[in-house]
């Protein structure tokens, strides 16, 4: 029935973001016509979290090493946008994209799928 998940990063400004996702985050991709690129993503999970109110969608990046992969970042002149928190369930902080905006990094300490 489901056979993937489509994310959309909404931006003023897509083609660094394209480029981060690409040069910097090394996500192979497709041109599906005039340049528009999909990305590959590695294998995803959802979770549904209770709230007050109904909220956006959030989208975290996973790793085995949050410290590790921050650095690694930094090293490619990433802006990491808040210091790691340990929420418990795991370590979490975020990506600066280029031309504004976040998307969240973090280290599961949960089972996985």
């Amino acid at each position: 029935m489901i056979t993937g998940v489509h994310t959309v990063l909404f931006t003023p400004d897509p083609e660094r973001v394209r480029e981060f996702l690409s040069d910097v985050l090394g996500f192979r991709s497709v041109d599906a016509g005039g340049g528009w690129l999909i990305f590959a993503l590695p294998p995803s999970e959802i979770a549904a979290h209770p709230a007050d109110e109904p909220g956006a969608p959030e989208l975290y990046l996973m790793c085995d090493d949050v410290a590790t992969t921050v650095a690694e970042l930094q090293a490619r002149d990433v802006q990491i946008a808040g210091p790691i928190r340990d929420e418990g369930w795991g370590r979490v902080t975020s990506i600066s994209l280029p031309g504004g905006g976040e998307i969240g990094l973090y280290e599961p300490r949960h089972a996985r799928p």
